[in-house]
């Protein structure tokens, strides 16, 4: 069986969902591999380490030859109608914000798999690419702010004087949250955070962060769900001084399939010092600050806040490695002497299935 990594289409996207190291696995597998020529570019992977790895270099997209299509973004719906029927495809691909493809895929009786939906189980930790993306985009979101924050992160003393370290407030401690507290206290920065899960405070501690303890309910789940807006508000009062007293304001806060929730106002951001930045993680799905806007920068008084876009498309080199991983990890999934034959009764591959059989198995996450 043919497995197809066309170059991505979609804008700003510099990832690539297969590299040389990963192609080695797959042919080992007994699949053949064609990736597009140039496809591994940005991520530094040129023609030539597919080759040597044993794939096919193709100057045309490989997708309507291909039984499985990989990719980071999704498919257009140009290339959606060229794929055969019965194939298979896996990309991110959130079902409320595509139902065009998913229409198309389904007419063309593909088999989809979305990274948004994979079971957070432990058999599917391996294949867990929000996880992997995760972690680039917290580390980022670090460096995105010390380049803009117009002071020091680390204390310095000199003989001039002694410059105080930076303050970090990470608004969130998932896998993306965690890494922006690890590596802004790697840069010599004082870090808070504060989740809702009381769980997370131990992961904060453990990283030399301070957390926050707020008078309000936890949750005790592994992974934070939605929030009554009685809650929100009542948080964001307790959350507004500590806003006020950072330097930089990290928020990570987002829900698969909905708005992401608002954590930061206007108001707090104008009582922060002139300089100060925010990094909002959750601006494509809404942002936790009301007003940003993906993809752009906007003054709040003297304070900037960063819409993020895509951050982990900014370092396409690791990012792509580990989410090719993640795409071999499932792939091995479905694999049966030299066959991609998913097997829908698994858990994990039946959770992040969105179209199958010319059914539309999943309408949102």
């Amino acid at each position: 069986m043919k497995v197809g990594a066309p170059a991505e289409s979609r804008p700003a996207e510099r990832r690539v969902a297969c590299v040389p190291e990963t192609v080695s696995s797959l042919v080992d597998a007994g699949l053949t591999v064609h990736v597009q020529e140039g496809a591994g570019r940005h991520a530094h992977a040129p023609d030539a380490a597919y080759r040597a790895a044993g794939a096919t270099v193709t100057p045309e997209d490989p997708t309507p030859e291909s039984d499985v299509v990989v990719s980071v973004q999704p498919l257009t719906l140009d290339q959606a109608g060229l794929l055969k029927p019965g194939a298979i495809t896996i990309s991110f691909l959130q079902p409320a914000n595509e139902r065009a493809l998913l229409e198309v895929y389904r007419d063309r009786r593909v088999t989809s798999f979305s990274f948004d939906l994979l079971p957070r189980v432990t058999r599917a930790q391996s294949a867990d690419a929000l996880s992997s993306q995760a972690l680039v985009a917290g580390y980022r979101a670090v460096l995105v702010a010390a380049e803009r924050l117009p002071r020091f992160l680390p204390m310095f003393t000199t003989a001039a004087g002694t410059v105080p370290p930076a303050k970090v407030l990470v608004l969130g401690a998932g896998v993306a949250g965690l890494q922006a507290i690890a590596t802004a206290r790697r840069l010599g920065a004082v870090v808070e955070a504060y989740d809702v899960r009381k769980a997370a405070g131990e992961e904060v501690r453990s990283l030399g962060a301070k957390f926050l303890e707020l008078d309000l309910e936890t949750q005790s789940g592994v992974y934070a769900s939605a929030q009554s807006e009685e809650f929100l508000e009542r948080q964001r009062e307790l959350i507004g001084e500590h806003v006020a007293q950072s330097d930089v304001v990290i928020t990570t806060a987002a829900i698969p399939g909905r708005k992401a929730p608002v954590l930061v106002t206007t108001d707090m951001l104008k009582a922060m010092a002139p300089g100060s930045v925010v990094v909002d993680l959750a601006a494509e799905s809404g942002g936790n600050y009301a007003g940003s806007v993906a993809g752009e920068e906007t003054w709040v008084g003297e304070v900037l806040v960063h819409g993020a876009l895509n951050l982990p498309s900014s370092m396409p080199v690791h990012a792509s490695r580990l989410y090719s991983r993640n795409v071999l990890n499932l792939l091995k999934l479905m694999i049966a002497d030299g066959t991609v034959a998913p097997n829908l009764s698994d858990e994990v591959l039946d959770g992040c299935c969105l179209t199958h059989d010319g059914q539309i198995r999943k309408e949102s996450p």
